[in-house]
């Protein structure tokens, strides 16, 4: 079976490698299109902590069933597609106790703490897929990067008539966009990038700015009346904009952050006290999360085609991340086995 390694920095490699030998409750996927994830980008910079090299990157993952075990489920029969959810979880940590497996203290992400699926084909049990024939087959890849959106915005409590900004207008914060959209909220979203404002703006986005210091502060103030916002997202995951969110976030707002910072960050922390913020963390999504994408997915239609950067064929996946590393305004770059 053909894969895609990321050898070391800066090296990704197609090798054959062993199949993995299904059990009775497992599915063999045919994987037919697998979405870049910031991760597997940093993977390939060397900048991701929790990535041992080579790796076999990709957990986005859209694909159709080859074979299944004899103790799965009738409906999951060759030739249905399928979407992965690629976490684990023990069930015994805080975390699962709590019923936010999304959380486990000892989750294995595909791609990430093991291999992912960029390759011919992949084996997981049968309750990591969700089984989908009506989406076009693209967009199977899109709903992991969505999901975690919309779990953000479900931690943020988002509700209608709420205003919302948005720090970083990559797929994750695309997804926080798309999601508190869909829940009714005023959206002010903030990137450097043009495309990826105007592409804001076509998805809901009430106000699209430039990242800024002290003048987007200033102008997020103008545009809420001097209350700043019910909720502030970092989806960036630079010290700057984990301060700015709490900068941003009016009195008895909320900051959720969706991004993690690879270096110290420093606060005023007068300002949680001062407004009583409530400051919270996302991570990864829940089984509710992947069907609220796929249920928006599904009324969106072709707009969402929107919302890939480019497509590479299977055969050219070594060329995808150094495509990436030239292009970083790309929003989502998608491999494609047919």
């Amino acid at each position: 079976m053909k894969a895609l390694r990321i050898e070391r920095e800066n090296v990704t490699r197609f090798h054959e490698v062993e199949p993995v030998s299904p059990g009775l409750a497992d599915v063999r996927v045919a994987v037919r299109h697998i979405g870049l994830c910031g991760s597997d980008y940093n993977t390939f910079k060397g900048l991701n902590p929790l990535v041992q090299l080579p790796r076999i990157p990709g957990h986005e993952i859209g694909g159709e069933i080859l074979s299944a075990g004899t103790d799965v489920d009738a409906a999951y029969r060759p030739g249905r597609r399928v979407i992965v959810m690629p976490y684990t979880s023990c069930g015994t940590c805080s975390s699962c106790r709590k019923g936010r497996p999304n959380a486990c203290r000892y989750n294995r992400t595909l791609g990430v703490q093991q291999d992912g699926g960029l390759a011919e084909e992949i084996v997981l049990p049968a309750e990591k897929l969700i089984l989908n024939d009506t989406l076009p087959a693209r967009h199977l890849a899109l709903v992991e990067p969505l999901s975690v959106g919309f779990h953000a915005v479900g931690r943020g409590r988002v509700q209608a008539g709420e205003t919302v900004a948005v720090l970083g207008l990559g797929m994750i914060g695309m997804g926080v966009l798309i999601g508190a959209v869909a829940r009714g909220a005023d959206v002010i979203a903030v990137d450097p990038s043009g495309d990826k404002r105007a592409l804001a703006l076509a998805f809901g986005a009430r106000h699209a700015l430039p990242a800024g210091g002290e003048e987007l502060t200033r102008e997020v103030a103008k545009l809420t009346g001097d209350d700043g916002v019910d909720v502030a997202f970092e989806a960036v995951g630079l010290p700057a904009t984990f301060t700015q969110a709490v900068d941003l976030a009016g009195f008895s707002g909320r900051v959720v952050y969706v991004g993690y910072s690879k270096a110290p960050v420093t606060y005023q922390t007068q300002f949680f006290n001062l407004k009583e913020l409530d400051i919270m963390g996302s991570r990864n999504a829940t089984l509710e999360d992947f069907h609220a994408v796929v249920a928006h997915l599904e009324t969106i239609g072709d707009r969402a085609d929107r919302l890939i950067s480019k497509v590479f064929p299977f055969h050219e996946a070594e060329a995808a991340l150094p495509y990436w590393d030239d292009h970083r305004d790309a929003l989502k770059i998608i491999i494609e086995r047919i």
